[in-house]
């Protein structure tokens, strides 16, 4: 990683928080206890910004210099809020279509993905604070620079969103292995929230309770699975075309 996306030293990321510097993430090395850190945890409180409790080796691994055990990741975009993005969709006449995605974790794959929603007019993805792929340089590039143009939604709880595009009758779709109901099958026209889910575990369980309609897209090879970014990108072309129509 690369360092002049961090900020190192306990009094440099204080002064970073209190500036409403965009972070991505916060380490803290494990068992700091002093005036100063105190003084970061006081900076920290109420500011939306992850923070990781990790061992003294994980950070000396990203640094050699004097990091008083503390650094901050500058967010390599801005973070926008999905309430206010919906409103600005309904009020632009257009019919909303939203990414939301649960745990995808590898960088290059949220990359991909992010070029393809915005090739498809996805209006905005949103992630969750915690387990969601870091964005910085290498999924930007995978990006093809998409990630400079759509708006990304970094939310605390997916849930409380969810429900909030349900209470504006978004259509919550979840793209699911397990059910019958092929993608061609489900009506995208009307307003829509897509869910992908990680390529290890799937949707969370909470999100597709919450789901109007689960599907899958039909194979008949032998693997029987696609990586989630080629599965995303099907999922939203089947919305194109069938809006297109």
């Amino acid at each position: 990683m690369e360092e002049q996306n961090m900020i190192f030293g306990m009094r440099a990321v204080i002064e970073a928080i209190n500036a409403d510097k965009a972070i991505d993430k916060v380490f803290l090395q494990k068992g700091l206890s002093n005036e100063l850190y105190n003084q970061l945890r006081n900076a920290l409180r109420g500011k939306e910004i992850p923070i990781q409790i990790v061992p003294p080796e994980k950070i000396k691994r990203l640094t050699t210099k004097n990091h008083q055990g503390v650094i901050a990741f500058l967010a390599e975009v801005t973070y926008y809020d999905a309430e206010e993005l919906l409103q600005e969709v309904f009020e632009s006449g257009k019919t909303p279509l939203i990414l939301i995605l649960d745990r995808i974790t590898d960088v290059r794959n949220f990359g991909a993905i992010a070029r393809g929603a915005e090739c498809a007019g996805v209006d905005f993805i949103v992630i969750p604070y915690r387990g969601a792929a870091q964005i910085n340089a290498d999924a930007i590039k995978t990006s093809a620079g998409a990630l400079h143009r759509i708006k990304v939604c970094r939310e605390e709880n997916l849930k409380k969103v969810i429900d909030y595009f349900k209470e504006y009758k978004i259509q919550i779709v979840a793209c699911h292995e397990k059910t019958d109901k092929l993608i061609y099958d489900a009506d995208l026209k009307q307003p829509t929230a897509i869910i992908m889910g990680s390529e290890e575990d799937g949707i969370s369980g909470e999100y597709l309770k919450r789901s109007d309609v689960a599907v899958k897209i039909p194979m008949v090879g032998q693997i029987a699975s696609l990586n989630v970014s080629v599965a995303t990108g099907i999922v939203l072309f089947e919305v194109i075309r069938q809006r297109m129509k």
